[in-house]
């Protein structure tokens, strides 16, 4: 696993994610500018947590398919399902 390049290829999904751009969010009397959710992502020396789920190993297909995705330069494939529409 190469971390160097999993946090390089991190920090430039977050710049394509929108991280510190403001969107705008109606609201009932007009509108307000909010941060988008972060997704947090924590590397161990034999894991992973992503989401504030479970503790994930590297030796789990399903952890190694994500960190795969990521060192390809994108987003995990297993997060389409939570964001149909793109992160």
């Amino acid at each position: 696993i190469d971390f160097d390049l999993i946090l390089e290829n991190v920090k430039d999904l977050n710049v394509l994610a929108g991280e510190g751009i403001s969107q705008i969010q109606r609201t009932p009397g007009g509108a307000r500018l909010r941060q988008p959710e972060p997704l947090p992502l924590t590397l161990y020396q034999n894991g992973i947590v992503m989401c504030d789920g479970p503790f994930r190993p590297y030796e789990d297909p399903s952890t190694q398919q994500c960190l795969q995705d990521i060192m390809d330069g994108y987003f995990p494939s297993e997060l389409q399902t939570r964001y149909p529409d793109g992160v």
